[in-house]
């Protein structure tokens, strides 16, 4: 009897578990067997493995009970990313391969039957795994634009399993895969559109320097056709680059979701650079939030470190909607299934846009209205409070008819460059300051770092009972009044920062108004 070990990693969210395959060669009826909760993918193995055995040229071991474990027994085991581990573990149980040239490396990809390497999803949460323990790392060619993304890798790239098997006996070994000198660019460099392009809306445009300066999370509200998506859609041209930590997770995430989309290497350059996703309001909570069997990431963990935008909110199921909640205070979200519980980062920043009203038309008066005040208020109540009140900017996008008398007899001068910077700049002093951008104060930071004088207060207590406000809301007013200071590099937090910050309630004024007719 021969038993041969060879280390593989499976997927359990954004970790990589470390799996053992252990090949055992003994006397017996002929039968190739695996166990180790090996899902269906994963038990189509054995025919895959033995005709890429022979196409190769190797034997495939003959009058022998070949039995596989896959341990550790109780992880579920998805896919054929397991497919070259079992492979080598025969050859190395057979004596074709020494298994001293096997246990310091791992082996990841999915055989063809020709014997060729495929490329498999989730390879980079692997690769950190196995970077930080030290090993080799064995992959598929189309895989090896992951490994490039990290740096003091030792990774190898393979076409089929013989590439493989000479490296491991030849004398001329494959050459270890060299990190890419690509660094996490500006969302700008692939998004063209500047907010000159917008004219008009001086206050929407203003809130989009405070989102981004401090992280917070922003609705537009107004009619059709005021400008309210081309108002997002500049948004990602404000922010800074990732850090190189940040775009190793923004770049997990997406090979973890590559399962079953063929990610191919003409994507390396979009992995580091923050994502815009828009899903359309038909979207189910799992698609939106994770799940799946096994599960994987929805659109907020594909918008981690970047942006999340819902159009026509109201159009989303509720159930979906309050979906979002746990997620926009923790940055995580946690999938639990009866098996096992995963968790998906998903630290995003939300932009909402919605109508005032069912007909599109509403600015608290009913003349503008071809609504009544209880289809309104049916209409607006699909977005629950809870909601609302994790939102921290609320912004009214109006016609503005004046507008049509202009007519543009030049190309406006681009802005957003000179705003980027303003933002990289306020970010930076809040990172020095708190370690943290100032939408995520929370506890004891925020006291620190937002205390008010007493006037100050009294002033923004008094606001907060007109308008019927939470606690929640009153410390999210503090965050947006710290950022609205930082740009103007002030110490403090005045008076006016919290007036300007109260100003942006406008959907909280329109309820008002609605309940009173």
């Amino acid at each position: 009897m021969a038993i041969a070990r060879v280390y593989t990693r499976a997927i359990n969210g954004v970790d990589a578990p470390q799996v053992t395959v252990e090949v055992c060669l003994a006397k017996g009826l002929p039968a190739f067997s695996m166990v180790g909760l090996p899902q269906a993918g994963v038990r189509e193995a054995r025919d895959r493995v033995r005709s890429a055995l022979l196409a190769s040229g190797y034997d495939f071991p003959r009058g022998k009970k070949i039995t596989v474990n896959l341990a550790p027994a109780d992880l579920p085991k998805h896919g054929a990313r397991y497919d070259l581990a079992i492979a080598i573990g025969i050859l190395a149980a057979a004596g074709t391969v020494s298994e001293g040239k096997v246990i310091s490396r791992e082996f990841y990809g999915e055989l063809t039957l020709t014997g060729e390497l495929a490329a498999v999803a989730g390879v980079l949460p692997a690769l950190i795994a196995c970077r930080s323990d030290g090993r080799e790392a064995v992959i598929p060619l189309e895989n090896a634009h992951e490994a490039r993304l990290l740096r003091q890798q030792q990774a190898v790239a393979a076409v089929s399993l013989r590439d493989v098997v000479e490296h491991l006996t030849g004398p001329h070994p494959l050459p270890l895969l060299e990190p890419s000198l690509t660094t996490p660019a500006d969302s700008s460099s692939e998004n063209p559109l500047d907010i000159a392009d917008v004219v008009g809306q001086e206050q929407a445009k203003r809130a989009l320097l405070l989102a981004a300066a401090g992280g917070h999370h922003l609705l537009f509200v107004g009619p059709p056709g005021t400008g309210k998506t081309m108002l997002a859609q500049r948004l990602i041209g404000l922010l800074p680059a990732l850090s190189e930590q940040e775009g190793i997770e923004v770049a997990a995430i997406r090979s973890i979701a590559a399962i079953g989309h063929g990610q191919t290497a003409t994507q390396t350059e979009t992995w580091w650079q923050r994502q815009v996703r828009a899903p359309h309001h038909s979207c189910s909570a799992a698609a939106l939030v994770g799940g799946g069997n096994p599960p994987r990431p929805g659109e907020i963990s594909l918008a981690h470190h970047g942006l999340l935008f819902l159009d026509e909110l109201p159009e989303f199921s509720r159930h979906v909607l309050d979906s979002l909640r746990e997620p926009l205070e923790s940055g995580w979200v946690s999938i639990s299934r009866a098996g096992h519980q995963l968790t998906f980062p998903a630290r995003f920043q939300l932009l909402v846009a919605l109508n005032p009203s069912p007909c599109g038309h509403f600015d608290g008066d009913l003349q503008s209205a071809r609504a009544t005040p209880d289809q309104i208020m049916k209409y607006l109540n699909r977005i629950s409070g809870p909601l609302l009140d994790r939102i921290d900017m609320q912004v009214t996008v109006p016609r503005q008819p004046e507008l049509l008398q202009q007519q543009l007899t030049e190309a406006p001068e681009p802005i957003t460059p000179t705003w980027r910077a303003w933002v990289k700049q306020s970010r930076t002093r809040q990172l020095e300051r708190q370690g943290c951008l100032n939408h995520e104060l929370s506890g004891a930071s925020l006291s620190t770092h937002c205390h008010l004088a007493a006037h100050e207060h009294q002033f923004l207590v008094a606001a907060i009972e007109k308008f019927g406000l939470s606690h929640r809301a009153y410390h999210r007013i503090l965050r947006l009044s710290r950022t609205i200071a930082d740009l103007v590099e002030s110490p403090k937090i005045e008076r006016e920062h919290i007036a300007e910050a109260l100003s942006y309630r406008a959907l909280d004024r329109l309820l008002q108004q609605l309940q009173k007719l």
